[in-house]
């Protein structure tokens, strides 16, 4: 349960919107003063600050000055007499989330204090993210079901000298799944080497992959190693390895089985020790029935399997990942981003993602680009993303003869509760008659799909 602390020095006031916020399902602690604030933010976990701007001794705007300093990622939201709106713009210039005026709209109050909810959930998953989720697999990102369950087929394999084949659309993050492989291996001191076959041309491919010797062809002055004695010791990465020709899949093929190979131009046996972790775009099992893939390289390369799936089908990953490009390209291009407006993650959980992953990266540079004020906000998205309509996923699209009825049952939940959300504005108790079922039962599912 989200708790909310609720300054003023007027009884009536705190009185009012402590039975406001708890009817929206928060915990509320109040405070006649800004000292007493201060002590309760010291010792209770807060997610967001309702204070008064004008309160006896110290005032709104010296408390948000005093909470920055204890903890600058705590939203502040501002209360304020019609007088008093110049004192807020400016607090908001030193920080502050929002401001609202005196008397207020209850939906106003509910809507601003949302908003700093979600705000504080999302700096926090950035804390999670520097701290948990790139202990072992490097630079990968994410904590859904279908992550777990990449990461628990990573975690079994890693450390072995199995072939590993990962298919995944493109920008799905296979580079990073191999990397993270040979980083959780007992060969993470030695090189990771990759290669993409598919930006190569077939006649230049074989010499990146195998060297060649001095005067093997015209041009070739001197004797030059390829990837695969690179790689000795390590790690090889062969991305869109369904673009190899035929004949260079059978010299794969032999590398794979004997751990030895020959320069181009060579005549002498050259051993070396490599994992191999290969990826593709493709469905290499139709490749072969259209005779297009050797059907032995196949299995030699599929002896594990790893899916990486499409951003659509991990959408629970899109608020840690979000914070992490954040992250990256705030100190990549010298910007500040305090914060992102929830409209911004909500806009992102309706697009479609054909780009997947990588569409992503590309649109959080441009939005750190193109922010003003240190807000990201749904004008620095591209229009099709912020005017994305909502998706309505059909239950063909949900049903999976692989997952069985339960697995199916809980899928087709979960989507109709993430909806509810989106469409409540993320307000539970909204949420919850949407859904008709009681709050607590709805919290109870939301902590079950790992939504909260």
């Amino acid at each position: 349960m989200r708790t909310v602390l609720v300054v003023d020095d007027e009884k009536n006031y705190r009185i009012v919107l402590e039975d406001l916020l708890e009817e929206e399902g928060y915990k509320v602690l109040t405070a006649a003063s800004a000292a007493e604030a201060l002590d309760l933010i010291r010792s209770n976990p807060v997610d967001t600050v309702l204070t008064d701007i004008k309160m006896p001794g110290m005032s709104g705007v010296e408390l948000l000055e005093r909470i920055t300093d204890l903890d600058p990622d705590l939203p502040v939201i501002l209360m304020t007499a019609y007088a008093e709106v110049d004192q807020a713009v400016g607090a908001m210039k030193k920080g502050a989330l929002d401001h609202i005026q005196k008397p207020f709209d209850n939906e106003d109050v509910k809507r601003a204090v949302a908003r700093g909810v979600e705000k504080h959930s999302l700096i926090k998953n950035i804390r999670y993210l520097e701290t948990e989720l790139q202990t072992v697999w490097g630079s990968i990102v994410g904590k859904s079901k279908a992550m777990e369950k990449v990461f628990s087929m990573m975690k079994r394999v890693a450390d072995t000298p199995t072939t590993v084949l990962v298919s995944g659309e493109s920008g799905t993050g296979k580079e990073l799944i191999a990397r993270g492989l040979h980083h959780a291996s007992s060969r993470n001191s030695r090189p990771f080497v990759s290669i993409n076959c598919a930006a190569i041309p077939e006649t230049l491919l074989e010499s990146e992959l195998f060297g060649y010797e001095k005067g093997a062809f015209t041009g070739a002055a001197g004797l030059k190693r390829g990837k695969f004695e690179f790689a000795d010791g390590g790690t090889l990465f062969l991305d869109e390895v369904g673009e190899m020709s035929l004949r260079l899949q059978v010299k794969l093929l032999r590398v794979l089985q004997e751990q030895e190979f020959q320069r181009v131009g060579g005549n002498r046996d050259i051993r070396v020790d490599v994992r191999i972790v290969a990826a593709t775009n493709k469905d290499l099992r139709e490749q072969v029935e259209k005779g297009r893939f050797r059907q032995d390289l196949f299995f030699r390369l599929n002896v594990v399997h790893i899916q990486a799936p499409p951003l659509r089908e991990r959408r629970d990953d899109i608020p840690f990942l979000v914070a992490h490009f954040v992250d990256r390209f705030v100190s990549k291009l010298g910007r500040t981003v305090r914060s992102v407006e929830p409209e911004v993650i909500q806009a992102f959980y309706r697009y479609y993602w054909p780009g997947n992953v990588r569409e992503l990266e590309n649109v959080i540079e441009r939005a750190v680009v193109l922010s003003k004020g240190g807000t990201i906000t749904p004008e620095d998205l591209p229009p099709e993303i912020r005017e994305s309509p909502e998706i309505e996923r059909g239950l063909d699209t949900l049903i999976s003869w692989e997952k069985g009825l339960s697995d199916t049952l809980d899928a087709i939940e979960e989507r109709m509760i993430r909806q509810a959300l989106i469409r409540a504005d993320n307000v539970q108790t909204q949420a919850a008659k949407i859904l008709g079922v009681s709050r607590s039962n709805l919290q109870y599912k939301m902590k079950k799909y790992g939504l909260l």
